[in-house]
């Protein structure tokens, strides 16, 4: 507004001031003092003529969720099949160690873990990443997920792994000892 009015005043007359355009400092005091307003009420940055009028609030966006493809259908196993079988197996063999957890799907809490890392089954085993340490595990996982009453699980390897050797006997495992594990093979 101060160079509104100092452009103003300046294209009038050029430096001096009439009686009827003064100051821009003067024209606040008097306004000031006196309890008037002494311009428009402004929004910040003087946004108020981009404001539309379904967002009132200015550099303010609501994020919606688009789907990339609108027309796609999703089918009802699709929206089911995480409360059908809620629980899914989780395997992880590295060069050092086995672990494995059972997971509830909707909620994403471990339900059962077990591990050749952890200090209770690394005492007993020669080696933490062969075919017994992977029956061991599957051993552990079975009855630590059965005092959690849990008793069918699914699972589906990754992309990378493939289901054989240690990934199979922690899975034979578990089902030799009570846990039925739905393997989805894609």
């Amino acid at each position: 507004m101060l160079k509104h009015l100092a452009r103003k005043v300046w294209n009038n007359g050029g430096h001096r001031l009439s009686r009827g355009h003064q100051g821009a400092s003067s024209v606040f005091a008097r306004d000031i003092h006196s309890g008037k307003q002494a311009c428009q009420p402004r929004s910040f940055f003087g946004v108020e003529d981009f404001v539309d009028h379904d967002n009132p609030k200015p550099y303010t966006y609501m994020k919606a969720k688009v789907s990339k493809n609108p027309n796609k259908h999703i089918s009802f196993k699709q929206r089911t099949v995480a409360f059908m079988q809620p629980f899914t197996l989780d395997v992880f063999i590295s060069k050092r160690f086995v672990s494995a957890s059972i997971t509830h799907r909707v909620t994403s809490k471990q339900v059962a873990v077990a591990g050749t890392n952890s200090k209770d089954i690394k005492a007993i085993l020669r080696s933490k990443a062969d075919i017994p340490a992977c029956l061991a595990v599957g051993r552990i996982l079975a009855e630590r997920s059965r005092e959690a009453d849990v008793y069918s699980a699914v699972y589906t390897p990754r992309d990378r792994d493939k289901f054989e050797g240690k990934i199979r006997a922690v899975v034979q495992s578990l089902i030799d000892n009570g846990i039925d594990i739905k393997v989805y093979l894609n």
